[in-house]
């Protein structure tokens, strides 16, 4: 095992990093199946790395905000998990998937219990849960992203419009589960809320301040114990049905979504936020992942 890097390297780590991966920009393609996604420029990458004794270390387009997308997935979970506790996990499973992140199939074998609360599936049943117990589910998810990465962070509306104008197959989820009764209101509602979450801006930069509750800063936000159990559900189901093949090729926790965002964390020390908006097969930044395969090769900053 590589011995941890000092923090003192990280600015010539990230910034080799960044001008290695400068010559692979247009790498994967951006998610234009929604529509508002489309135009994203894909010849754009960021890296910010935040570590729990204050630095920041950046490179490229770490300060340019884009559609965090599924990344909001894990802040409204931490959310509902204040309320629901251990029931909420009657309502989704722990388990990785192993199929697509919008897939049907699972859904209805499994009698509308997703399999994870960081598929689209389980993120819906989660802003359900938030729409139920939060006086405005919208106005909560905001304000808390804003208590964690600052006042900049704001909802995409011309994103959220884009996501409800055209998620048929989230819309096909919800009254799937709708109808085997694991939502408590109405679809469009829960729909609404999700559309909102998913839309939701921050930079690179942001984002790696936002998740640092989960690196070891958080007592304010979740138990220690809580934290354990995010990031474990981050490490299994955080990157969709490419789950153990990032943990085999990065060995932390972490999230991604299709704005081409992921975040990864490294207990006890910091987090790491990369962005560029062509993705994989699996619908993971493709030069997101690269940058953190180096990094970590790098640092030896691993959970392994």
């Amino acid at each position: 095992m590589t011995p941890p890097a000092p923090t003192g390297d990280l600015p010539d780590i990230v910034a080799r990093i960044d001008a290695e991966l400068r010559p692979l920009l247009g790498r994967g393609r951006v998610a234009d199946y929604i529509p508002a996604l489309a135009c994203v420029p894909i010849e754009r990458f960021g890296i910010a790395v935040s570590t729990l004794d204050g630095a920041c270390v950046t490179a490229g387009d770490a300060d340019q905000p884009f559609s965090i997308q599924s990344l909001s997935k894990v802040l409204t979970l931490t959310l509902a998990l204040e309320t629901r506790g251990d029931d909420l996990w009657q309502r989704v499973g722990k388990e990785p998937s192993g199929d697509p992140f919008n897939s049907l199939t699972q859904l209805e074998f499994e009698r509308g219990i997703p399999r994870n609360p960081l598929i689209n599936a389980g993120a819906i049943v989660v802003a359900d849960c938030l729409v139920s117990d939060r006086t405005d589910a919208c106005a909560t998810v905001l304000a808390f992203a804003r208590r964690l990465a600052g006042p900049r962070v704001a909802f995409d509306e011309e994103v959220a419009a884009s996501e409800r104008a055209t998620g048929f197959r989230n819309a096909a989820l919800a009254n799937l589960m709708k109808g085997f009764g694991n939502l408590e209101n109405p679809v469009e509602v829960a729909l609404d809320a999700y559309f909102h979450q998913c839309s939701l801006t921050m930079s690179c930069r942001e984002l790696a301040t936002a998740f640092h509750f989960l690196a070891g800063d958080g007592d304010a936000v979740v138990s220690g114990a809580r934290a354990r159990r995010i990031n474990a559900l981050m490490l299994t189901c955080g990157t969709y049905d490419r789950a153990g093949e990032f943990a085999y090729e990065v060995g932390l926790p972490a999230k991604s979504g299709v704005g081409g965002g992921i975040v990864a964390v490294v207990p006890g020390r910091g987090t790491i936020a990369v962005w560029s908006p062509g993705l994989g097969p699996s619908g993971n930044s493709a030069l997101g992942i690269e940058a953190l395969k180096r990094f970590v090769a790098a640092t030896g900053w691993s959970v392994f």
